[in-house]
């Protein structure tokens, strides 16, 4: 049988899911619970600033929760005076009486006294389970469209902000400069997942003024992009490919640059759609095409304007080739709709919804609509909801799903989650 957890204990106090009436003390003294106080999730008592009345005198100060009570001794809170002012120990098992510094003994409340039972075996039921993909698989399929879509919207939102980090951190690098932060997000994510360390190093290994300087130039821009990733370093008999090695020896001399190696741009495994010289010939050619992309793309709220601004192709030599060494059918190979759709979850709402935040004029709901007309993405964590019942209609419920996965699943965060809550509360 699976041992409660002191967490569970937390989450039982803090939301009150217990029988509160007629409550006794493990001396027999009559308790009423006013407050339970604040929780605290760094060093001192579990529960600040709560209020009990102990045989009809009230008492405020903190709370400690432990699964034994012995566990006082265990982590020496009789000698550390930031317990001196508990007023109530509350335990699920009372194994001997607990003192303070002054010798005082400290009134204790033993909580399993008073929890359902149904509660104690749906919190068995749902941590009970060994070697599972998540903890609420056999349950998570029952859980009502209400909550679900509540949850996901909160999930996505969490997401955000948790993105907005590493932004927040590259517009402290840049000075605020919004146009560099943009272009590095964007040059990550058009490396897609086998390339966006290389992606990014070369967008980190030059500043953004020369972008800037030289984006009429699309030899310039592409010898410039392709240098600093590495991708000019062969001899290849090739008059495009030789030409882009002399703009790029020049641009090196001019700025004072050097491509950095410690991520090799990959093919392997790679739709030929989907190769680094595609992606960073598109990339180019979405700075050559469009001054002040930025602004642009925080000006625009709709589906069919972010395809419309985005939907650039290549560059005329990329429409005969898929590397430098080997000539392939013409054709232009633009950015797909699909690809937008990436960036757009990956890149333009994030830096949105940061810059936003940054003018005092964030809008969440505008967001979410958007968010709600892109279609889901596909993957493995996606596929595995799909088997469990749980189904994506859009791109702000895959990004939910991932986010419930990477930061509660897998952390086993279940107290926190709408869903473990959920299943958790179920009285039959």
């Amino acid at each position: 049988m699976i041992l409660i957890k002191e967490d569970f204990l937390h989450y039982l106090w803090k939301y009150k899911l217990f029988n509160f009436s007629k409550l006794k003390s493990a001396n027999d003294e009559n308790i009423q619970i006013i407050n339970v106080g604040m929780h605290n999730r760094n060093s001192g008592p579990d529960f600040f600033n709560a209020q009990i009345i102990i045989e009809e005198q009230l008492w405020a100060g903190n709370v400690e929760i432990h699964i034994k009570s012995s566990d006082w001794y265990v982590h020496k809170h009789e000698k550390n005076n930031d317990y001196d002012n508990v007023i109530l120990h509350v335990v699920w098992d009372n194994d001997m009486p607990i003192f303070r510094r002054n010798n005082s003994q400290v009134t204790v409340l033993i909580l399993s006294n008073y929890v359902n039972e149904n509660f104690i075996l749906n919190y068995r039921k749902l941590f009970s389970q060994k070697q599972v993909w998540i903890h609420c698989e056999n349950g998570i399929h029952n859980t009502n469209n209400f909550l679900w879509k509540h949850w996901k919207e909160q999930l996505y939102v969490e997401r955000l902000h948790q993105k907005s980090t590493q932004i927040v951190d590259f517009l402290d690098a840049s000075k605020n400069d919004w146009e560099a932060v943009l272009f590095k997000l964007l040059a990550k994510n058009f490396g897609l997942k086998v390339n966006q360390g290389a992606f990014m190093n070369m967008a980190n290994s030059f500043n953004f003024s020369i972008v800037r300087k030289n984006r009429n130039n699309i030899t310039q821009l592409e010898a410039l992009f392709f240098g600093q990733s590495g991708m000019l370093e062969k001899e290849i008999q090739d008059n495009y490919y030789q030409n882009l090695q002399k703009e790029y020896q020049f641009l090196q001399v001019k700025y004072k640059i050097f491509p950095i190696y410690s991520n090799e741009v990959k093919f392997f495994r790679l739709r030929p759609n989907n190769f680094p010289t595609i992606r960073i010939s598109q990339l180019v050619m979405l700075y050559v095409t469009h001054q002040n992309l930025f602004s642009k793309l925080m000006s625009i709220d709709t589906i069919n304007d972010y395809y419309d601004l985005l939907c650039v192709s290549t560059s005329k030599y990329w429409e005969t080739h898929f590397t430098f060494t080997n000539l392939s059918v013409k054709r232009k190979k633009p950015i797909t709709k699909s690809f937008v759709d990436l960036l757009l979850i990956n890149t333009i709402i994030p830096l949105k919804f940061v810059y936003q935040k940054s003018l005092g004029k964030l809008d969440e709901e505008k967001i979410i609509q958007l968010m709600l007309q892109l279609k889901p993405e596909k993957n493995a964590i996606i596929e595995k909801f799909n088997m469990l019942e749980v189904k994506s209609d859009n791109a702000l419920e895959t990004q939910a799903l991932l986010q419930l996965k990477k930061e509660y699943c897998v952390r086993q965060k279940c107290l926190q989650c709408a869903i473990g809550n959920d299943l958790l509360r179920a009285i039959k």
